[in-house]
């Protein structure tokens, strides 16, 4: 479909503003983890009409209106779940389900019939609770809401006091502050998978350009770009966190972005 003048413009406007912080961030001008962190606690946490909607992957949002987006998102990430766990023999229960940045639901509604107790995780309770409103629609399994602020994302394992067998993380690795950020989480995925437990994350890879390396500022403006990893140092971070990388899946485009890298890891 063509775009009209006012779409063009704003394509225009959005272009150059990611040029200038680029720009900004290659010259020095990178804002603190502490300073992103912040700006990243203040957008998720409320909910701010319907990007923020779309961005947080609710169903009633114009994104996945009239289209078949929203449920091909847990199905798909379904399927790539499970060829995983056949080739590398992974055929033990799922009785726990832990969704790092469960968002509106879209991945738990396919996962959950799977499991006995699912475990949705995210910064904003209205999120939590559109999540197990959705869940609660597609099966009867139990969830858990487990609240967490940007700058403390340990304090989910206060909350999750029980081993997990099955760890996902899907569009999340892109939104957080800075790479050295995701060491943290990943190392939470490791404390909480159990021996022999299996974790499915996403993150976008970066092919190496100027324009797809971590962004280090501005986030409201530009926080699917925010942080980006070559595909080897991922595999070797996640190894340095306690994580054996079973195998990775490039998807370069997509309905929703580009360069998505789904890491199969597990815990030895």
């Amino acid at each position: 479909m063509a775009l009209t003048p006012l779409d063009q413009a704003k394509r225009i406007a959005r272009h150059t503003e990611e040029l200038v912080h680029r720009s900004l961030a290659a010259v020095g001008a990178k804002q603190s983890e502490r300073r992103i962190s912040a700006d990243a606690q203040d957008y998720w946490r409320r909910d701010a009409g319907d990007r923020w909607r779309a961005n947080s992957h609710w169903r009633d949002a114009s994104a996945f209106r009239e289209n078949d987006l929203w449920p091909a998102i847990g199905r798909e990430h379904l399927e790539l779940f499970e060829r995983g766990a056949r080739m590398t023999g992974f055929t033990r229960p799922w009785d726990r389900i832990v969704d790092w940045g469960c968002g509106g639901g879209a991945n738990a509604v396919a996962f959950a019939p799977r499991a006995r107790q699912y475990v949705g995780v995210d910064i904003s309770a209205d999120t939590l609770g559109e999540c197990e409103r959705q869940v609660a629609g597609a099966c009867g399994t139990p969830f858990t809401p487990v609240s967490i602020d940007v700058d403390a994302p340990e304090a989910a394992l206060e909350q999750i006091t029980e081993p997990c067998d099955v760890f996902l993380c899907f569009y999340v690795f892109e939104l957080i502050p800075t790479p050295e950020y995701g060491e943290r989480l990943l190392r939470i995925a490791s404390r909480l998978l159990a021996p022999g437990g299996l974790a499915l994350i996403q993150v976008k890879y970066d092919p190496g350009g100027w324009w797809t390396r971590p962004r280090r500022r501005a986030y409201r403006s530009g926080l699917a770009e925010m942080t980006t990893y070559p595909i080897a140092a991922f595999w070797e971070l996640a190894e340095r966190c306690g994580l054996k990388p079973e195998t990775v899946q490039l998807v370069p485009r997509n309905a929703l972005d580009w360069h998505y890298a789904y890491f199969l890891l597990s815990r030895p």
